[in-house]
C-alpha cells in the first residue's frame, strides 16, 4: 500500500519570534525604553528571582531579590553621592511588593541612619534613630515619626523616657538631667513638659550639679489637695458643657 508523505506544516515566523522574546530564567543586560538596564532572573516576562536595576535618571542601583516585577525579599538600594560621585548604600533590608517592609537598616547621611522595622515604605514598629547632632532615639514608630513608647538619649548624656505622639513628647514621662544630677516626672504636650516634681538624683556624681540641692517639700494635708484639685476639674468640665 503506498504511503502519501504530506510536508510538514511550518509554523508562522512570528510565533517562533514571540517565543524568543519570552524572557525566562537569566537574561544579561535587558534594557527598557527609558534606558534603565536589568540584569538577573526572570519568570514570564516578569523580573522573578535575583537581579539588579540600574536606572539611568537617577543613577540608583538595586540589588536583591523580584518578585513578579517588583522588589520582594531582600535587598539593597544605592544612590550616587552628589559630591564624590561614587555609590553609597541608602537602604538594605526587607521589601514586599516594591516597598520596604519588615527589617531594614536606612541611611540619611554619612552620621544619622535608621536600624529597625519599616511597613509602606515608612518606619513602623520598633526602631533605633541615630541622628547627626549625636541623639539617639529607641522605641515605638508609627507612619515614620516616634509614636507610643520610647526613649530619646542627647549627646550630653540627658534622656527622655516615656510616651511620644507624631514625633513630639506627649503624655507621662520622666526627663533624667545627668549633667546637673537631677530628675523630672510629669506630663508632657507637644514636647513642653506642663506639670510635674523635679528631684535630685545622682547630683553627688553628676559632672555640673547645681549648687544646692532641692529642699523637700512635704504636703501636710495630700488627701485634701486631691479632693480640691478633682473638684476644680469637675467644675470646669461643667461649665465647658454649658
Amino acid at each position: 500500500m503506498p504511503i502519501t508523505k504530506y510536508p510538514r506544516k511550518a509554523e508562522p515566523l512570528w510565533k517562533e519570534w514571540d517565543q524568543k522574546a519570552q524572557k525566562n530564567g537569566l537574561r544579561h543586560q535587558v534594557y527598557s525604553v527609558s534606558g534603565d538596564c536589568y540584569v538577573g532572573e526572570w519568570k514570564d516576562n516578569t523580573k522573578h528571582g535575583k537581579g539588579t536595576q540600574v536606572w539611568k535618571k537617577t543613577g540608583a542601583i538595586y540589588e536583591g531579590d523580584w518578585k513578579y516585577g517588583k522588589r520582594d525579599g531582600y535587598g539593597t538600594l544605592s544612590l550616587p553621592d552628589p559630591e564624590t560621585g561614587k555609590n553609597r548604600r541608602v537602604y538594605s533590608g526587607w521589601w514586599k511588593g516594591g516597598k520596604k517592609s519588615g527589617y531594614g537598616i536606612q541611611f540619611f547621611g554619612p552620621k544619622e541612619y535608621y536600624e529597625g522595622e519599616w511597613c509602606c515604605n515608612q518606619r513602623n514598629g520598633w526602631g533605633r534613630m541615630y541622628y547627626s547632632d549625636g541623639d539617639i532615639y529607641e522605641g515605638q514608630w508609627w507612619n515614620d515619626k516616634p509614636e507610643g513608647e520610647g526613649m530619646l538619649r542627647q549627646k550630653n548624656g540627658n534622656r527622655y523616657e516615656g510616651q511620644w505622639h507624631q514625633g513630639l513628647k506627649n503624655g507621662p514621662g520622666r526627663f533624667f538631667h545627668l549633667n546637673h544630677g537631677q530628675l523630672f516626672e510629669g506630663f508632657w504636650v507637644d514636647d513642653v513638659a506642663k506639670g510635674g516634681t523635679m528631684i535630685d538624683f545622682g547630683r553627688e556624681e553628676a559632672p555640673e550639679p547645681t549648687q544646692f540641692p532641692i529642699p523637700q517639700v512635704e504636703i501636710l494635708d495630700p488627701d485634701g489637695v486631691l479632693e480640691e484639685a478633682l473638684a476644680t476639674f469637675k467644675k470646669a468640665e461643667e461649665n465647658q458643657g454649658d
